[in-house]
């Protein structure tokens, strides 16, 4: 911890990210407006005192838009990267700890789900059961599992041949005490390293389906959708545009950063 908070750009990272779940946690209690009240008698005025970053083509307070779309972003990234991260663990670390066959099934299972492009494959799959919130939380984490099932399994891979692991398994300790008790506690930074970047990639993702009109539907505000409506009034309001922008940039550059500081502070050739 010490040497997570010595980096700056890490602590200035995880402040955004605290002020993000801050905005999600609070968002009825900082919106002035309902997200989803028209009004096109208001529609794309620009930045003032009544509306803080102006209204869109429909009249609607892009302000509030965007607090309840933070809540919508931040949801999808952590139950999406945490339903992958769990697929991840489970399957990775009972691939390294039985290996032989066990592990040639899961590891062949895994080359052939990298084999997809992911986001290609996402869309194929929104496309046939339908977008909402749901669909696309559970499609993000059923796709994302395969790099941290790797990263466990040569964690585990190292760890099992250790002398505790030995000694566990002398006093009669089952496979999945051996397993749940000291490799995967043992093994888990990598996987931790990997959940921070893919909180971030999910962020994206869905900012990209709800853009193509495959994620959050409308009325709810997503970054990504908010986007789409403000692309036909480009030339006229800019603020519409500029805003979910700037969320999503610095949300997935917090998220990153926060990631490159767990990184190095877990590298014990980090000094």
């Amino acid at each position: 911890m010490k040497k997570l908070f010595r980096n700056k750009l890490t602590v200035f990272g995880a402040g955004i990210i605290l002020f993000l779940l801050i905005v999600a946690i609070f968002a009825p209690q900082i919106s002035r407006y309902d997200p989803t009240y028209i009004d096109i008698k208001e529609a794309l005025l620009r930045p003032s005192a009544e509306h803080l970053l102006g209204t869109d083509s429909l009249g609607r307070d892009l302000f509030s838009r965007m607090v309840y779309a933070a809540r919508i972003a931040l949801l999808i990234g952590f139950v999406a990267v945490g339903l992958a991260a769990v697929i991840g663990v489970i399957l990775g670390s009972v691939a390294g700890y039985f290996g032989g066959k066990i592990d040639s099934l899961i590891m062949r299972f895994a080359d052939i789900m990298l084999c997809f492009p992911r986001f290609f494959l996402i869309l194929a799959v929104i496309a046939v059961v339908g977008p909402n919130i749901f669909n696309v939380m559970i499609i993000i984490g059923l796709t994302g599992w395969m790099g941290m099932a790797r990263l466990i399994r040569a964690e585990i891979l190292s760890l099992k041949i250790r002398d505790y692991v030995s000694a566990s398994r002398a006093l009669g300790a089952s496979d999945v005490f051996i397993i749940t008790r000291h490799l995967i506690p043992n093994g888990i930074g990598p996987v931790l390293v990997s959940f921070v970047f893919g909180v971030a990639g999910a962020i994206l993702t869905e900012a990209g389906l709800s853009f193509l009109g495959l994620g959050v539907q409308p009325p709810n505000p997503s970054w990504g959708n908010i986007l789409m409506e403000g692309k036909a009034v480009l030339g006229v309001a800019w603020w519409v545009i500029l805003f979910p922008g700037l969320a999503i940039l610095i949300t997935v550059l917090a998220f990153n950063l926060v990631g490159e500081g767990l990184r190095d502070s877990l590298n014990p050739k980090q000094g």
